[in-house]
Formats: structure tokens, sequence, C-alpha cells
């Protein structure tokens, strides 16, 4: 086959392959047989193969995925990817739509209600059509590039069709369907590895994994249903502003697009219609091939939604209706108590295995002391489970009708189960905590392993099972003890290689560089979580001023309290923690933050509304932090409501527009010398 004839084979190949996957994963209605499917894709890599100068990056066989990496590399998200308010109340919907009218009181509300998918929330972006990359919502700001294993999701476009977009960053959730959870976990039983707990839980895993050929194997799939950000110059009639005016309009882009959009979408003129619908949707929910555990009602005008704005969590126009969650009954077969990170005693019963809401529970919160006396809650009882916002398993209650005689009290401990430290309880809580907070392996455990997470210094490979190896071997008893381990030590202990002890060594050294935020999130410091965290990196945007701040400056800082400002100073007064401190810094870990900008002098953009486009030459969030900083608000679409459009080159229909509203346009250097700010 010459060159010329291979390329026509294999474009018309790309074609056929691309029209079957969007016939298979997105209608539901293959048109041939995996058998006949799998022989076209042999004949496009084979060709491929033989033609390596007509290899491209949305061929289709893309889809079987590449070469391992060896860490996924970070994102950070053009729009902040936001979680959803959640209530399982239908008063409480209500409620939320009066609570929305007053911020628009002179207009008609529409909503749409679509199922809330139990998946994995990613964002996709596009460049004139071709897929460029992919990533996880992460803390909703930064999240992971997870490009190679998303190709391999074959409802996904590598390429789209017709007029298309120049950006285009897409919402959406990632999921297993319940046939394929059932072949995973079965596969993995006849392998003799730990089955997941659920379908979410799988594709969770799956998402994670290095090897996208493995990713490949796990038959993923995914819903899309929202619209981050476009830019758009087609002739379209209907999308020639290069905007969208409404949620319909963003699914049916999406849907003219070939993405896989929700099986139920329904508009609502009225707070009657969105209850029906919500009823509606939890009848036939149980059909969809992923699992659900909700209702998303948005407010469909984008418009009355930049009206709206959001908070520092979540958008005001859109609230997630929780169905009622399932309960199981079971019986207790054991009642145990789990000593935390700061402490706090917390009894858990052991539970004959039930499943619930798509997953095996064996165990289950009994919360505290007072809450199994109310309860009376004793082993051998039958009680009903059910997972608390279907996430974290609780008993619920006894099934006192079923007691035979062989059930027994449960007394609570004196001495801590870890460390057998007396145990204190302070007048008017209700927990029991071991105050042994130095010597406690399981304290010492906890602190670790919270220091080591996702949601703070994100060291790869420090979770519980390798936290308890270092705990036991002596290695480790505070966060500055994992940045002091050396190779010999690592390759000591037990079921841990060379190129292991290599990565564990490299995630470490990685972890220094870490944003301000996550070192303080990570200390556990008392009634100091994310978002104070990243409120005190922010204002400070340096670990050694923090530590010797005063009453006055913590408390003038937005939304923080008298309580978090005492908890901070009090951390940093102890002896132990600034020689904790001393240590890190010693030993190398970055305490300034990186992305600290520019102090603005003045309030000179309160009320003012800016929309920024174009290429700049920093990103996005640093002008957007500017301008928030200065009391000014960032909007994603240019209206007449806009008070400034900062423009860099290729600004697109977003310029065209302001110019035809007459709303000023700026120059990054305008909006710095505005602000008597230099570029750093």
């Amino acid at each position: 086959m010459n060159a010329e004839t291979a390329i026509k084979r294999i474009e018309k190949l790309r074609e056929q392959l691309n029209n079957h996957n969007h016939a298979y994963y997105v209608e539901a209605k293959p048109v041939i047989s995996d058998y006949e499917y799998d022989l076209l894709m042999n004949e496009l890599i084979g060709l491929e193969t033989m033609f390596p100068e007509f290899y491209t990056d949305d061929s289709a066989s893309q889809r079987v995925g590449g070469e391992p990496l060896k860490q996924f590399a970070q994102v950070t998200h053009r729009v902040p990817m936001l979680s959803l308010d959640n209530t399982y109340s239908q008063e409480e919907v209500r409620n939320f739509y009066t609570r929305i009218q007053k911020l628009v009181p002179t207009e008609k509300m529409v909503f749409s209600v679509e199922p809330k998918i139990d998946g994995i929330a990613i964002v996709l972006h596009y460049e004139k059509g071709q897929f460029v990359y992919g990533a996880t919502r992460g803390d909703g700001t930064v999240g992971d590039d997870i490009t190679s294993n998303l190709k391999t999701i074959k409802s996904i476009p590598l390429r789209l069709a017709g007029q298309v977009p120049d950006k285009l960053d897409i919402r959406g959730e990632v999921y297993m369907s319940r046939k394929g959870f059932e072949k995973v976990n079965a596969l993995r039983e006849l392998c003799g590895d730990e089955k997941f707990a659920n379908p979410r839980n799988a594709a969770a895993g799956s998402l994670k994994m290095l090897n996208s050929k493995e990713v490949a194997k796990r038959h993923l799939n995914a819903v899309l249903y929202g619209i981050d950000n476009l830019e758009f110059n087609s002739d379209d009639d209907l999308f020639q502003s290069g905007e969208l005016k409404s949620h319909v309009e963003a699914i049916g882009l999406l849907q003219k697009f070939k993405f896989r959009t929700p099986e139920f979408f329904r508009i609502c003129h009225s707070i009657d219609d969105v209850i029906a619908a919500i009823d509606e949707l939890d009848i036939l929910r149980s059909e969809f091939p992923y699992e659900t555990d909700g209702a998303v009602i948005k407010v469909n005008d984008i418009l009355q939604r930049e009206l709206m704005g959001v908070t520092a969590k979540a958008p005001r126009w859109a609230i997630a209706y929780k169905y009622a969650a399932e309960q199981a009954e079971t019986t207790v077969l054991g009642i145990t108590v789990q000593v935390g990170r700061t402490g706090t005693c917390t009894p858990v019963a052991e539970l004959a295995p039930v499943f619930v809401a798509g997953s095996t529970i064996r165990r289950a919160t009994l919360h505290n002391e007072d809450e199994i006396k109310r309860k009376d809650v004793r082993v051998h009882d039958h009680v009903m489970i059910q997972k608390a916002g279907e996430v974290i398993p609780a008993v619920v209650s006894v099934l006192l009708e079923k007691r035979d005689g062989t059930q027994e009290t449960f007394n609570f401990p004196q001495n801590c189960p870890e460390c057998n430290t007396p145990l204190n309880r302070i007048e008017g809580e209700a927990a029991w905590f071991c105050p042994n907070s130095s010597g406690c392996p399981a304290q010492i455990r906890g602190r670790l392993e919270y220091f080591a997470s996702k949601s703070c210094m994100d060291i790869e490979g420090v979770g519980g099972a390798m936290v308890n190896q270092l705990v036991t071997a002596g290695l480790v008893r505070d966060p500055t003890d994992i940045y002091a381990l050396q190779h010999e030590q690592i390759i000591s202990l037990e079921r841990i290689g060379e190129k292991s002890a290599r990565n564990l060594l490299s995630s470490i050294e990685v972890s220094k560089e870490q944003d301000l935020w996550r070192l303080i999130n990570g200390l556990g410091i008392e009634n100091i979580g994310i978002s104070a965290a990243k409120a005190l990196a922010k204002h400070f945007g340096d670990l050694n001023k923090l530590r010797f701040s005063k009453m006055e400056e913590l408390i003038a800082i937005e939304d923080f309290g008298i309580i978090m400002a005492e908890s901070v100073i009090s951390y940093f007064c102890d002896h132990n923690n600034q020689k904790l401190i001393d240590r890190l810094i010693d030993l190398g870990v970055r305490t300034t933050d990186l992305n600290k900008v520019g102090k603005v002098v003045s309030n000179t953009l309160t009320s003012k509304i800016f929309v920024i486009t174009g290429t700049l030459s920093k990103p996005r969030e640093y002008f957007s932090e500017l301008i928030e900083n200065a009391g000014g608000k960032v909007s994603t679409s240019v209206s007449k409501k806009t008070s400034f459009v900062l423009a860099g080159g290729d600004a697109g229909s977003k310029l065209d527009k302001a110019n035809e509203l007459n709303v000023s346009v700026i120059s990054e250097e305008e909006l710095l010398k505005m602000l008597n700010v230099q570029l750093n």
C-alpha cells in the first residue's frame, strides 16, 4: 500500500470508528459487533504503525491508551469548579427559589432539572475543535491533568465536528456503569485483588491510574452537562454572538458536538414544576446505566446567573436535591473505639456485611457515648443503617422488637485503646478524648496522614499503610520526619523495593514546593480548614508573617472570627509548634506563597465588573485576583453591566461585543496603573 492509498484508508477508518463510538456510547444503538469494531481498530493501528507520518493526537487509535506516566501534572482551571449546596428537603428547594427570586425580583425565572450523577467531576478543554486536555476537579482551583485517561473514554470526542469554538471548557462527570462495575469487581476477585466498594470508587480509582492502557480496560463513560467557558466565532444563527444565553442552549451545543448529555432533562417554569420533575426523576433514575443520588436544579438564564453570583464554595443559582438515603437492616457484631488525629475517640459499630446505596457496609459510626445511650445500641442488636449524605455509614435506629436477650450493653472505655492513657471529657461536650497528643500512636498516624493527604501537602505514596509502616518502624513522629527520611530507611521497610523507594522520595521532594495554603492546612490548626488556610495564605503570603500575627490583624480578614484567630495565635505560641516550623524551613519546605500578587493600595475597583479575554502576560487567575483584591468582580460574559473588558492578544468575540455595547476596553498595563501595582 502506498502513502496516498494509506492516508485515504486511515481517514476512512477514523471516521467509521468515531461514528461507531458515538452510536454505541452516546446513542446506545450499536451498529456492528464488538468483533467487527476490533477488526477496524486493529487495521487502523496497523496502518498508523506502517505510516507514522499520518499519526494524529485525535486519532481513534488513541482510545487504547499510551505509555504509563510517572505522575499527573497539575492544571489550574480557567474557571473555578465550585461544588453545589445540598438539601434533602423539598421545602428547602422552595426556600431556594424564594431566596434567589429576591436577587432578581423583577424577572421571571426558568429552571432546569437533571440527574446528579454519582461520578467524578471533570473539565474538558478544546481549542479549535480539538481535545487539548482534561482534568479532575481537585480543590476546585487546581486539578490533576488526566488527559491520557480521558482519551480512552469513547463517548468523549477527540475532535468536534462542524463549526467549532476557538476555545471551549466543558463540565461533566465520569462514571462506571453498574454492569461495568460488576465485571471489574468479578475480575478483581478472580485475581485476588480487593474489590471496589461502589461504582464511584471504581471510577475514581481508574482515573487515578498512571497507565492509560489499564484505564482503557475499565470501559468508563462520561456525561457532559455544562459549559464553563466559550469563545465562539461561528456563523451559526443560534450562537453567532459567541455567547450562550441559557443552559438549554449549552445542552443543545453539547449535543450538536455529539457529547453525551443527561438522559433526563426538564425545563420548569415554576417551583411546582421543579418539584414535579424531582419526583419524576426519582421514579426513572433506577433505569439509568449509572448511579444517581439526587437532582440538580439550575437557573436557565445565564445573565440571571451572573446577577446572582456565587459564594466562596457554590453558585447561588443552583442547588442539589438529595433523595432519601437507602437503608438496610444488619447486626452489630461488636463496638470498637477509633482515636482520631486530635485525640477524639469515636465509637464504631462492627457490622455483619450489608449492601447499601451501591456499596457493602461493614462499619458504621455511632458518633459518641451519648448517642449510643440515646439510641440504646448494644452488641448483637439488629439495627437499621444508612449512608449519611449517602457517604458516611451511620446507625439510624435499633430494632428493639428483635431483641432476644443475647444483647450486651457497651461500656465506653476509660483508657485510650491505643496508648492506655486515661481519657478526658470536657464538661458540656459529648466526646471523650486522649490527652496524650505527643505519644498516642493513633494521633501520630492521624496527623501524618492528614499532613500528606490530598487536601494538604498531597504527598503521593504516603497514605494510611505507608504511615503505619513508618510509625511502627520508629522512623517518623511528626511531619518534619517525613522530609528527613533517607533512602536506606525506606528500602528497609517491608514490601518496599528500589523503585518504590525512589518514587516516594521524589514525591516528598516535590511536595516541598506546594502552595502555602496546603502547608497551613496540613499543620492541623484547630478551627482552620481549607477556606481559612487559603485566606491566611492570601493575606500574609509568608508563614513567618502569619506566625507572628496579632489578633487585630487576623480578625480583620473577611469571614475570620475571634475563635479562629485565637486558634491561630494559640498554635503559634506553642513552643513545640515553633520548633516544628523552624525544622520544616531548615529541611527546605517552602513557606512563602508563590501566587502572592502585588498589594493593592486602594479600593478603586469596588462595584466594577470586569471581563478578561485574550492572551495576557500572566494567567487570567493572576489578574482576577488583582481585581477581586481591589473590590472588583470578574464575570465570564460581556453585558451592559460590564465596566471594563481587560483584553490581551487574540481577544475574539468578547472584544467585539464590548465594542458593540460601548464598554471600555483596557490593556493589562492600564489595569496595573489603575491599581498602582507593578507586574511581578
